[in-house]
């Protein structure tokens, strides 16, 4: 693990304005009612932390508290409204697994697919098509539209296509709950050998004993602050105190 910062968030913020009203009737009705309309909801507050390459890094909080924020801040989904973001290489997010499946394409097609979009070439989805499909443990369905799995196969796919490489920063929101106990390990050894290899995984997970067998440190985040930075089981015991 490098001391060397592989991301870097310096006093970072975001907000994002709600909408009270659904349809231009209601709008019209607050309106004459000078009853508020927008608001404007804090999901990050000035928030600064650096992330090591080759570190993992746990986050926990309360839902709402910002954590699937700072993810897609990191990821480049959404930008902040203030403050520097700095990361240093590609970012892998296991965020939504499967987002860029077509349920009507076959499994074998949605590979090619999904790999292309998470920035794969033809000839490196080619070469690891096997590979992905073993891991899926789906061999016998691969020539089988998508909309036809369940819902454990489908998330098999997804992730069996996303960690078909060895990224530089992996991103993960509470997705290693993938098919049954058999699979869930595979995921969490693909993992620990992404780990052996160097890569940044920065991990969001409500399970305490995920994050103290897997990280090398914590962020708790309280109200889109950022409450507690460091040691793995300190920081659980302050969350724990707290809720």
């Amino acid at each position: 693990m490098s001391d060397t910062p592989i991301i870097k968030f310096t006093d970072v913020s975001k907000h994002f304005t709600l909408q009270h009203q659904r349809t231009l009737k209601e709008m019209v009705h607050a309106l004459a009612k000078r009853q508020k309309t927008l608001e404007k909801i804090l999901a990050l507050n000035h928030v600064s932390f650096e992330v090591g390459k080759g570190e993992s890094v746990g986050i926990i909080g309360r839902n709402g508290a910002g954590k699937s924020t700072l993810l897609k801040i990191i990821a480049g989904v959404t930008s902040p409204t203030m403050g520097k973001v700095e990361i240093s290489e590609k970012v892998y997010p296991l965020i939504e697994l499967g987002a860029g499946f077509h349920p009507d394409l076959t499994g074998r097609e949605n590979v090619f697919l999904n790999g292309v979009i998470l920035g794969m070439t033809e000839g490196q989805i080619e070469d690891q098509y096997n590979s992905i499909v073993e891991f899926a443990e789906l061999e016998d369905f691969m020539d089988v539209p998508v909309k036809y799995y369940s819902s454990g196969m489908y998330m098999r796919l997804a992730f069996s296509v996303a960690t078909a490489q060895t990224p530089s920063i992996l991103l993960v929101d509470e997705i290693l709950s993938v098919g049954d106990q058999k699979f869930q390990d595979k995921c969490l050894q693909r993992m620990y050998q992404f780990q052996s290899l160097g890569t940044s995984i920065i991990l969001v997970a409500h399970s305490g004993s995920m994050i103290e067998k897997f990280c090398h440190r914590v962020l708790y985040l309280k109200a889109g602050k950022l409450a507690y930075d460091g040691p793995v089981k300190e920081g659980i015991n302050v969350y724990a105190n707290d809720i």
